[in-house]
């Protein structure tokens, strides 16, 4: 066996452990680095695109709130991003979510994504999109924070356990909601990225998400 055979080998050999690792602590990618195979927009009109290790979306004027929502369906689970987005635009992120029939519109648990800006921000907190319900966090655990970064990347956490979500923003635990009432009609649904609809004259503004995985919990 020559040294560049051994090479190769050695590197088959490393890439097979690390898939099984991968596979073994339950943790699933959901962005493979090369395509947006395994997601379908919905909704608005802005563009996803891929640079790098990231997908970028960015707002286009005129549009409304715009998802690029993944094609598996979630119910319990741990899901794991980072996430940098501008100073004014506000995002986030579709948990248990659905597409009703007819107009289609994304519904379901959000979880924030906004700068903190001088006087702090609501990142973490969890909005029901689409639901009418406005915010489910109540106002009595809603509390403006800057443990957002602004300008920065932010790593978020989420744990999804039957009624209850958790979150955290940089190691600290920002939301802790139970929700019966959410629970029952979003048991279960797709992860989503959003980009916020914006007023005429501004924009375009970028949001941006890396290193997306999530573990299905039993």
């Amino acid at each position: 066996m020559n040294i560049v055979t051994q090479i190769l080998l050695i590197g088959a050999l490393a890439l097979t452990s690390a898939l099984a690792a991968h596979h073994k602590d339950g943790w699933v990618s959901l962005f493979n680095g090369k395509d947006l195979k395994g997601w379908t927009p919905r909704n608005g009109l802005a563009h996803y695109r891929i640079e790098g290790d990231t997908i970028v979306g960015r707002t286009t004027e005129g549009s409304p709130n715009s998802f690029l929502c993944t094609d598996k369906l979630y119910g319990d689970f741990e899901l794991e991003f980072e996430v940098k987005v501008h100073n004014k635009l506000n995002s986030g992120v579709q948990i248990r979510s659905q597409s009703k029939d007819g107009d289609g519109r994304v519904n379901g648990p959000q979880v924030e994504i906004m700068a903190s800006n001088e006087t702090g921000g609501e990142s973490g907190y969890v909005y029901g999109e689409g639901t009418k319900r406005g915010w489910l966090t109540t106002k009595d655990h809603l509390k403006r924070h800057k443990v957002f970064k602004d300008g920065e990347w932010n790593k978020y956490r989420i744990v999804a356990k039957g009624s209850r979500i958790q979150t955290w923003i940089n190691g600290h635990m920002i939301g802790d909601l139970t929700d019966e009432p959410i629970y029952e009609t979003h048991a279960k649904g797709f992860i989503g990225l959003q980009v916020h609809g914006i007023k005429k004259g501004t924009g375009p503004y970028d949001v941006a998400w890396r290193k997306i995985r999530i573990k299905e919990l039993h």
